[in-house]
């Protein structure tokens, strides 16, 4: 799973990226790797982990993972090959989903690409570029089921799904901003259209607004654009992050509290993004391992097994269940059994976020 990170230039897009990294590299289980000179692979933040890791003394501590890509920038005119304009498109068709920086700050030592600032101008510059590759990805796939539609009559209800996303990306909007029935959420999965992808957006911010960000107005601006797609806003000084990430944790923790913060921004963009893929977390729990696992929300007991290993999923008999919170509370998996609060579940258990499972299997 992908996440990348768009932007114009000068908005913070490469330094948050930079931030990320090196956030990245302080943690020990997942150090920050480069798998191409613009990929970073950082560890999801989990305070779950270090108190089982206090309960349990484990001899090592694995959180979950998530990979972010600084894509290419872009400039208007990138739909028809502007700039880097035919790379971004591609590097943006491989993420799963979208993280866009705009500009929410004044510094006129920092020119801005259009001479001023005005973050909608910039989102949707970014989106119009994307609506243009979309609409030209809807012409192609319409004129196929057209051919086909003549041989078979199943190719209408394709033909009627692509002209109502075009029709709303002929109006400006992005194909995210409405909701879709499974069947037509088949006919648009193999378009692959980038403004299906979820976005999530960052305010960069200068550290003056830190203590009130309310007061921004350009902020305010972004969180009314961002309902309407009905996505999150995470407002962060990317300088402060950048000064963050290259701390220690102590120091790190003297310097979030002095500027009156419980976490860093990147923390709760990471967090965010992970949910943003639709991704959650179950644990294990032991003196060999404390360990987070990532699946798809909705995901059932025997596949969240195989993610540990596929003869576990084969050979899946039943799942031993206990949420984090009452572990917490009963101090012990001792202390929980005699409570009553491990449950046994079946195949058909749905994993919900932060249980702790122990998996019976034979094969």
């Amino acid at each position: 799973m992908k996440i990348g990170i768009v932007g114009l230039p000068n908005v913070g897009k490469s330094t948050l990226f930079n931030s990320i990294t090196k956030a990245g590299a302080e943690c020990a289980n997942y150090p920050f790797c480069t798998i191409e000179p613009n990929v970073g692979v950082v560890a999801v933040p989990d305070e779950r982990l270090e108190k089982l890791a206090e309960m349990y003394n484990p001899q090592k501590v694995t959180n979950a993972i998530v990979e972010f890509v600084d894509i290419a920038g872009l400039v208007k005119g990138a739909s028809k090959g502007e700039g880097l304009g035919n790379k971004f498109l591609s590097h943006i068709r491989e993420v799963d989903s979208i993280v866009q920086v705009v500009r929410c700050f004044e510094n006129t030592n920092i020119v801005h690409v259009d001479g001023s600032i005005d973050p909608i101008r910039d989102i949707e510059t970014i989106n119009l570029e994307l609506i243009f590759a979309d609409l030209e990805t809807i012409e192609k796939r319409l004129d196929r089921a057209r051919k086909l539609l003549k041989a078979d009559k199943k190719y209408q209800f394709e033909i009627d799904t692509l002209e109502k996303v075009k029709e709303l990306l002929n109006s400006g909007k992005c194909a995210r901003t409405i909701s879709y029935t499974d069947e037509e959420k088949d006919v648009l999965k193999e378009a692959f259209l980038l403004t299906l992808k979820p976005v999530l957006y960052v305010a960069n911010i200068s550290e003056d607004d830190l203590n009130d960000v309310s007061a921004n107005q350009n902020v305010n601006k972004v969180i009314e654009y961002a309902k309407k797609e009905d996505a999150e806003v995470i407002p962060l000084c990317v300088k402060i992050e950048e000064e963050l990430s290259g701390l220690d944790k102590q120091d790190k923790q003297e310097m979030l509290e002095a500027l009156g913060l419980n976490e860093s921004g990147l923390d709760k963009l990471i967090k965010a993004s992970y949910k943003l893929l639709g991704l959650m977390s179950f644990l294990t729990a032991g003196e060999p391992e404390v360990r987070a696992w990532t699946i798809k929300i909705g995901t059932k007991a025997p596949q969240a097994a195989g993610k540990i290993h596929s003869d576990i999923e084969r050979g899946f008999i039943k799942a031993e269940v206990i949420s984090f919170d009452d572990l917490m509370n009963s101090g012990s998996m001792v202390q929980a059994r005699e409570r009553g609060l491990v449950r046994s579940e079946g195949k058909d258990y749905v994993m919900q976020d932060g249980d702790i499972v122990l998996f019976k299997f034979n094969v």
